[in-house]
Order: C-alpha cells, then structure tokens, then sequence
C-alpha cells in the first residue's frame, strides 16, 4: 500500500539562511534508541539510523543540498573517495586518506581500513538476526585488496547496489568494539567515523554528541555537539519547541502535525512553512501461527487512524469474527 499525504515543513522562523559558523549546540527532539546502537540487528530505522546519522559513515551516501533535484537522490562518496565498475559484476571502491575513528577506546583514533570495510558487510551477510541481510543479497564476495582498496563481486548484475549502499543501514563499524562488547547495542560500542560521537546516553531522556575533532571532511562539522531530547507525547513536544527548546520542529522530518499548524503560526508570528508529499509505504505482517487460508471468509480488514506518525495516516487491521471490531 503507498499513500500520499501532504505535510507542512518548517524551516527557520523567518530568518534567511546565513553563512554557517562555527560552534554552538543544535536541538532536536529525537527517539530513543531504544533496541541499543547495533544497525546490523535492527530495522526502526527512525531510532538507529537517525542517531548513528551522527557518528557514523557509510561507503557511499545520497547526496544532500540545495544543488540536488528532489527526488533525483544522487550518490556520492563519503568513506569512499571513488569508485569503478569493471565489469557488470564488480565495482572497486578507493578509500579515503587519514579517515579515523573516533578517539574512544578500544579503537583510540585507529585509522580506518579497508578491512574495516571487508569486515563490516561480511557481518551484514553473516550475523545472525540481520532482517537487512537480503540488500547485500547478490554480494557474494568482498576482498581487501590493499589497506585503501575494496572490490566487491556480485553474483548477477544488480543495478541497485550503491543505491543499496547508501542506504542508512550500512554504516561501516569496527570490529574491535564487536569483539570487545559482543555486539554493538551498548552506548559505549557506538564508534564510529562520523562528524559527532556520542558523549552520553540517558535511556528515555536524551542523547548528547560531542564534535569528533578529527572528522575527515575539513572544517566540519560545524555545531560543536547535538542534544537529542527524548518526548514521545505530541502535545508536550509542541510545546516544547514553541518555548524555544529545539531548533526545529518537532515531529519525525522536522515537521509539525497538520492539526498542530494554526496553533504554531499564532504562537510563532513569520513562520515559513512549506507543503510536500510524502510517499508513505505500509506492509501487512501474517501471524506465525496457524492462519485460516486465503477466501476463508473468517478474516475481515479495515482501515484505521495509526496511533503513531502523522494524522493523515492509517493502517490495514485484519481480525477474525472473534475480534468484537469485526
């Protein structure tokens, strides 16, 4: 099911893009990562890949900025400096020089490798649990072939694969924190190459990210931390934001709830909103345990208001007569 909703956005509050200094803390009102910080175990992409969007990189991204097309999601390197593609089934990455990890132990500013990267999507394909492990599906084999060079060979000729790539799962990690704390769920194994590294973490409260002095791209990044601040209630986060507490909106995009809108116009006197639409995706999910069978006529569906995510959307409820919605 794909839906489209029309959503307000908010930019600054009247206020014209400046030329960016240095310093400062930028104010979100996040999620909590709730299932821990290991991206090869979990899917809530708006917990794990929103917060590890701070302290870590990928071999490739979608290019980002007022230069981009929307929708035209371009890619470019970001721990890759270039890359080819010799044949139909083999693309070469070359990394960049001087990339290092954060100065947080046990890694303590090791330079990166391409081992790290050998490693890292060779536990994509091998842990166990990783419901992403189908997007490196056609990969079927990755070598090191110097301490700045990966090759990858797939196993069919697959167009998708840096979109793939790009994707907010396929953060690159090091296998000294894997070894060390056994996975990667725990705040302390959350290391990373990324622009912040995360200083601390008060489950249910917040996240706090501290500048990485040795980010790899010159002369970023250019807030000196990041206070993520945890508020699930709608009403309270509005509020919150209204009062000055974030730097942008507060709902999931930086967005404000369309029933929310007058109510921040009148309290936020020149702000500038613009509409877009949004492609939403919705799935059905079977029970594991025995189902009657398609046209079984015990089984209705129906939609209904979601409790969470924006007020245009819904989701698909299947029941049985038992069900008293039935």
């Amino acid at each position: 099911m794909v839906a489209h909703a029309a959503l307000p956005v908010l930019g600054r509050d009247a206020a014209e893009a400046q030329t960016p200094k240095r310093g400062g803390v930028f104010r979100i009102r996040g999620e909590d990562a709730t299932t821990g910080f290991d991206p090869h175990l979990f899917t809530n992409h708006h917990r794990i890949s929103t917060n590890l969007s701070f302290t870590h990189s990928r071999l490739v991204k979608v290019k980002a900025g007022p230069s981009v097309t929307p929708g035209t999601l371009p890619i470019e390197g970001d721990l890759a400096e270039s890359w080819t593609q010799p044949t139909d089934r083999t693309y070469v990455f070359k990394l960049r020089k001087g990339v290092r990890w954060h100065p947080k132990p046990p890694v303590n500013s090791r330079e990166l490798t391409a081992d790290d990267v050998k490693y890292t999507y060779e536990r994509v394909l091998s842990i166990k649990g990783n419901p992403n492990r189908s997007m490196l599906g056609h990969v079927e084999k990755i070598e090191a072939l110097d301490r700045a060079t990966v090759r990858f060979t797939l196993s069919e000729p697959f167009g998708w694969f840096l979109d793939y790539l790009a994707n907010t799962v396929m953060w690159i990690v090091p296998r000294e924190a894997v070894e060390q704390f056994g996975d990667l769920k725990r705040s302390e194994a959350c290391i990373g190459t990324g622009p912040w590294m995360l200083e601390r973490y008060e489950p249910n409260v917040r996240l706090v990210f501290a500048r990485n002095p040795n980010y790899f791209v010159s002369g970023l990044p250019y807030a000196d931390g990041i206070e993520v601040t945890v508020d699930e209630d709608p009403s309270s986060r509005l509020s919150a934001w209204i009062a000055g507490k974030y730097d942008f909106a507060p709902e999931y995009g930086q967005c404000v709830r369309r029933l929310d809108l007058d109510v921040a116009k009148g309290r936020k006197p020149g702000l500038k909103t613009q509409e877009f639409v949004v492609q939403a995706r919705g799935c059905c999910r079977g029970r594991r345990d025995p189902f009657p069978p398609r046209g079984d006529g015990r089984i209705r569906a129906w939609m209904e208001p979601s409790r969470k995510g924006p007020a245009d959307a819904c989701r698909v409820v299947l029941s049985t007569p038992a069900d008293p919605r039935a």
